[in-house]
């Protein structure tokens, strides 16, 4: 009996005392993604009493088997089911197939390779005419001025919804900040966003929305009754700006602090500058746009060995998984030639796979290949400065200097 026991105990999750949501965690989390990894396949963070996984194998499990780790209780870290958690679920990214499917499979076909075809001339004209501004000015931020300047000119046309700055930025803080705890982040982005939370669910509905664009095509849609339940373009539509501008903006960040970081590797961009594509997918590996998703186990169950309690959160931390040494050879280096597209998970992976990454990867590919086509070099002109999200991985400050070719 003893030793039954003693294998029992075995064969709980490692306790990880550490705190992910810790302002420094936020700003650099190298430390905790490490020590996550290197806990086990899985741990367990008692600060929550939720698990956490950080390895690559073991997070792509977690969103892969969503009969085993459902995504109905909520990807943040409250149980949006129980009483005081209680929210209105989003349709599509809070919801399990064969539901999630059918919904998912009606927005794709607004979403669809030939749609994006035919934005990228926008994109592309856009780019160039700010780049062109840009290197005239030679010393910029990359986060005020490419990133937030480019994505908030071109993603409104796309998507069909007028997105003022403090408007859009405001109501992503107070977004990404609720996924998390209730800690000061949290507080403090809820009461910044209260002038605008009338202007984004007004945004949102049918009146709000520009004609020939993915939410009127959405509304349309819902007329048709191709969605199965009224109500649905609506939510899909504030799940695209909600999720769309946002994680965008941080890739692109992240790619211009790595070029700028690297310059032998922004040196095949600028001689290449079809490889820009490139440089976005390996940032979003190093930094993927969000620190952490949850899942909730749907009954007890064992993971990679490790016995699991049922109905309780696991985090999946896609900045461990990304630079998992067991994944990827030389993990902490930048080296866009490595071709991660389809290795890391910084568009996530299974049925959730983020449903935007084509319009994401058009716009990234755009504005990075018309800096690379018109800069010789990208310097940093100043230290960059994270800003801490709950759920989020994102620049607040990328003072760079733009070197004319």
């Amino acid at each position: 009996m003893a030793d039954t026991a003693a294998e029992i105990d075995r064969n709980e999750a490692p306790v990880l005392d550490i705190d992910p949501y810790d302002i420094e965690v936020l700003r650099s989390p190298y430390e905790f993604q490490e020590k996550l990894r290197e806990a086990g396949p899985i741990a367990l963070i008692p600060k929550y009493n939720v698990y956490a996984v950080g390895r690559h194998h073991e997070c792509e499990i977690v969103l892969k088997e969503f009969e085993k780790f459902t995504a109905k209780g909520g990807i943040g870290i409250q149980d949006i089911r129980k009483p005081g958690d209680f929210r209105v679920p989003n349709r599509m990214l809070e919801n399990d197939p064969p539901d999630h499917t059918t919904i998912r499979n009606v927005v794709m076909k607004y979403l669809s390779p030939i749609a994006i075809r035919k934005m990228k001339q926008k994109f592309d004209e856009r780019a160039a005419t700010l780049a062109e501004e840009l290197v005239a000015r030679g010393e910029i931020d990359g986060v005020e001025d490419i990133a937030e300047t480019y994505i908030l000119d071109v993603f409104p046309e796309a998507v069909g919804i007028d997105l003022p700055r403090p408007n859009i930025l405001a109501i992503g803080e107070m977004r990404f900040n609720q996924s998390g705890p209730q800690n000061a982040l949290y507080h403090a982005a809820m009461e910044k966003a209260q002038p605008y939370l009338g202007w984004f669910e007004s945004s949102c509905q049918r009146e709000g929305v520009r004609p020939g664009s993915i939410a009127d095509d959405l509304f349309a849609a819902e007329d048709r009754g191709e969605f199965p339940e009224p109500g649905l373009a609506s939510n899909m539509t504030r799940s695209l700006v909600g999720g769309g501008a946002d994680s965008t903006m941080a890739g692109i960040g992240h790619s211009l602090c790595k070029l700028a970081e690297n310059p032998d590797q922004y040196d095949l961009i600028h001689a290449d500058p079809k490889k820009a594509g490139l440089a976005f997918e390996e940032a979003l590996r190093l930094e993927p746009s969000f620190h952490v998703s949850y899942r909730t186990t749907s009954g007890e169950m064992e993971l990679s060995g490790v016995r699991l309690r049922p109905d309780t959160k696991v985090g999946v931390f896609f900045g461990a998984a990304n630079r998992d040494p067991r994944k990827f050879e030389d993990p902490d280096a930048f080296r866009i030639e490595r071709r991660s597209a389809g290795t890391h998970l910084g568009f996530g992976v299974g049925a959730h796979i983020c449903i935007g990454q084509m319009i994401a990867r058009a716009e990234a590919a755009s504005i990075l290949s018309a800096l690379a086509e018109r800069v010789k070099r990208i310097e940093l002109a100043g230290e960059p400065v994270y800003k801490p999200i709950n759920q989020m991985r994102m620049l607040e400050k990328l003072p760079l200097r733009l070197i004319a070719a």
